[in-house]
């Protein structure tokens, strides 16, 4: 897309307000770290890619009026801001990567002055930013050759440039065929219940000039049994060693109806969201969000008062359901213990 979901400009972080799509493309500049937390926490900002930069960036805002004079102060407060933004969402993988670089990064230069090394923040802040680029690229590149002209592709949620620095993952792949002259038609899952397929999907590939037809969530099952779905593309937030995967809600529903209807489930994802130090989806943290996501929509509540929610954000899809896992070293095939770790993909 020719929109660009998050920069640096004017010392500050520039995002795409997703909460007002699509009814209003807004922009925010993040000046503040904790203004960079709330972005995230609240979805004004989402999608793994995207988290990982916005909280390299999100460093950089909150370390950049530090007063420290010397080393053992300035890693006392850089450590202060990334536990801050760590304890934002707890399971976009990517977040917790671009954290950990930042750190190591500093370290790496602790003797040089303090001004230069916030310098070096902000140089690898963007150097991750421009990675992300030629990553999504990359996965595109990569996953076009798994879609076939004439094909009918069923995605969920967004894993396209809003959820990255550009290009997107998922759609990423989509928009790399496009470019190759195949015609594509795109069915998309709402995606409840905040709806970021319906809202954010939809208008992204809308944008491309893509045949989108939306659908709720449950008529899934339906489309693929009258054999309108060729291929399922989603995206990811972290995926285990075993390559059992976390995304969006309802995404492990589409799995196994998949398997069923015998049509090819595709994760397509950075290198950076694969977790080689979790051995399965068992040990992957999945968030819970406000029961007002459910009982509400738009502020107006559909749902009587004093009823129970369950909310998680994310399920886990066994790796036995994915037919292969798109990044941007390759594809990814079972058994995933072994592709996953040589991190060449064929």
């Amino acid at each position: 897309m020719a929109i660009e979901t998050i920069i640096w400009e004017k010392n500050s972080i520039k995002i795409i307000d997703q909460s007002q799509l699509p009814l209003k493309l807004e922009y925010l500049y993040l000046k503040e770290i904790d203004q960079v937390r709330e972005a995230i926490t609240s979805l004004k900002i989402r999608g793994a890619p995207a988290l990982g930069i916005a909280a390299a960036l999100g460093i950089v805002v909150g370390i950049q009026s530090s007063s420290a004079q010397n080393w053992p102060d300035f890693r006392e407060e850089l450590q202060k801001t990334v536990n801050f933004l760590r304890s934002s969402r707890p399971t976009a993988v990517n977040l917790f990567w671009a954290l950990e670089r930042m750190i190591r990064r500093a370290e790496e230069n602790n003797e040089r002055p303090i001004p230069e090394i916030k310098r070096i923040l902000q140089e690898e802040a963007l150097k991750i930013l421009e990675e992300d680029k030629i990553c999504n690229r990359r996965i595109g590149q990569k996953g076009a050759a798994l879609i076939s002209d004439g094909d009918t592709v069923l995605t969920h949620c967004n894993a396209g440039a809003l959820a990255t620095a550009d290009y997107g993952t998922a759609l990423g792949i989509l928009y790399r065929a496009k470019e190759e002259k195949k015609k594509i038609r795109v069915y998309v899952d709402e995606t409840r219940p905040l709806l970021q397929g319906a809202r954010l999907t939809a208008w992204e590939l809308l944008q491309e000039g893509f045949k989108v037809t939306l659908i709720c969530d449950h008529m899934a099952g339906a489309v693929m049994q009258e054999g309108k779905i060729d291929k399922i593309l989603v995206g990811a937030d972290r995926v285990a060693a075993n390559g059992d995967t976390a995304n969006k809600i309802g995404t492990y529903t589409l799995a196994v109806l998949a398997r069923e209807h015998h049509i090819p489930f595709y994760v397509a994802c950075p290198f950076s969201t694969v977790d080689l130090s979790i051995p399965g989806g068992e040990k992957i943290s999945l968030e819970k969000r406000s029961p007002d996501e459910i009982t509400q929509i738009n502020g107006k509540r559909i749902a009587p008062k004093g009823v129970e929610v369950y909310n998680p954000a994310f399920d886990i899809t066994p790796a036995k359901y994915i037919t292969a896992i798109i990044t941007e070293k390759g594809i990814h095939r079972p058994p995933f213990i072994k592709t996953l770790r040589g991190k060449e993909g064929k």
